[in-house]
């Protein structure tokens, strides 16, 4: 299973919120491309990449840093986002950013999203981000009435990388994953699924593997030392 180490970035800082709450605000670091540099030194093959003041936005807000993140990582980075337009989704494939998650457009313009995965083949990552399984948007500001594995089975013939399937009540909370949540969105999707939210320890990154998804993303946990990245990669790679 993959293992997706997060690094969210508001105000240049390296942060995590509780449940999408952004005054609920932690700051682990103040230097992104240093916190890169030790994740991947320490065995991180990949990274996942969120530009929290566009997600809330709607535009790059943080591209620019992002850009160095990437140079800097010498692994592929997973970036979110903002990603709003093929201006901006281009913009990012040039800096080296090797897929995009794409939430709040996928929900409020499917045809356009529609769209942009056929343009851009096996780079597109749908982001389903849900309370109670009801998709939340733009930053996590505001819940639709569409149930996130309804939008993934209607998304079940798009071109797309994978889907990654954040639940928000869980995000920040080192709670553990919502298992049952997570199965039904693996069931419900043809396209590889990356878990995202609750994980504590690697016995979280164990069952997220057992539900069949294909990747986690790992956040606070890393950060507040409950789990090692080491750790990590050890329980995730019991998985491939």
């Amino acid at each position: 299973m993959e293992l997706w180490p997060a690094i969210d970035l508001r105000g240049g800082c390296c942060v995590r919120l509780q449940q999408g709450d952004y005054g609920r605000e932690t700051v682990f670091g103040e230097d992104p491309v240093e916190t890169v540099k030790q994740f991947t030194s320490a065995g991180s093959r990949r990274l996942h990449i969120v530009d929290l003041e566009g997600a809330k936005d709607g535009a790059a807000i943080q591209s620019d840093l992002i850009r160095q993140m990437v140079a800097a990582a010498g692994v592929p980075c997973q970036g979110g986002g903002g990603i709003r337009s093929r201006e901006i989704i281009e913009s990012y494939l040039e800096a080296g950013v090797s897929r995009l998650v794409m939430g709040s457009v996928a929900i409020e313009q499917p045809d356009l999203f529609a769209e942009l995965a056929h343009a851009f083949p096996d780079t597109l990552v749908l982001g389903l981000d849900a309370r109670e399984g009801k998709l939340a948007a733009r930053g996590w500001l505001e819940t639709s009435t569409q149930l996130a594995v309804d939008v993934a089975a209607q998304s079940a013939e798009l071109p797309l990388a994978a889907i990654v399937y954040t639940d928000i009540a869980r995000d920040g909370m080192l709670q553990g994953p919502n298992l049952p949540a997570l199965e039904a969105m693996v069931q419900a999707s043809p396209h590889p699924v990356v878990a995202s939210g609750g994980i504590a320890e690697a016995d979280d990154l164990r069952a997220v593997a057992a539900t069949g998804a294909s990747g986690c993303i790992v956040g606070r946990a890393l950060y507040d030392g409950g789990l090692t990245l080491s750790a990590a990669i050890e329980a995730s790679s019991e998985a491939l």
